[in-house]
């Protein structure tokens, strides 16, 4: 009995080990920001595919958000990439290109928009939990506080929130973030 236990305990952190490990395999678009953690990065110009809602904020969207974005990358063999980035309101979903493939060969169609997106700078504020609207809210409480007490940046985009694992890992396990694009002021 005590060995079924051990045996089942021991096969959880395996399962769970690999999911994490699978989803940390894909190429990173940029760095991480530790969860806990708030800090002024600069992420570098990227081609991304956008999915796009007009009905809806992205909490209620986002499964028929993914789809497109899956079909796109399945049909031309791209290989997937993190993280995902969403915007909120309207409902958006953005999946960044990796360095394996011609940016220039890719065509936007009737449900997926190619873009570039030049390099910015943003405040980040690293998450760790499940992807929800309530997670969403605490950070950016965070982010406004960090905004307030920092003079010299100012947002000049709003908050969206950036995720770096696959949906089946664990809502504990999980990474995110969430991004304002910042300017320095005078």
């Amino acid at each position: 009995m005590i060995y079924d236990r051990l045996f089942s305990g021991l096969f959880l952190v395996g399962v769970l080990s690999a999911f994490v490990m699978s989803s940390s395999a894909a190429e990173k678009a940029f760095t991480p920001t530790k969860p806990g953690e708030v800090e002024v990065k600069t992420l570098p110009a990227s081609t991304v595919i956008r999915a796009s809602s007009d009905a809806g904020n992205y909490f209620d969207r986002n499964n028929s958000l993914f789809m497109p974005l899956f079909r796109y990358i399945d049909e031309r063999k791209i290989a997937m990439t993190t993280p995902v980035e969403a915007e909120l309101e309207p409902g958006e979903m953005v999946f960044y290109i990796g360095t394996d493939i011609d940016h220039d060969s890719l065509e936007s169609t009737e449900n997926v928009k190619v873009e570039t997106i030049e390099e910015r700078q943003v405040l980040s504020v690293g998450i760790r939990g499940a992807y929800s609207k309530k997670k969403f809210e605490e950070a950016q409480e965070i982010a406004v506080k960090w905004l307030a007490e920092n003079d010299g940046y100012e947002a000049v985009s709003e908050p969206r929130m950036i995720y770096w694992d696959a949906p089946y890992v664990p809502g504990p396990l999980k990474k995110s973030e969430l991004h304002i694009t910042i300017a320095k002021t005078e």
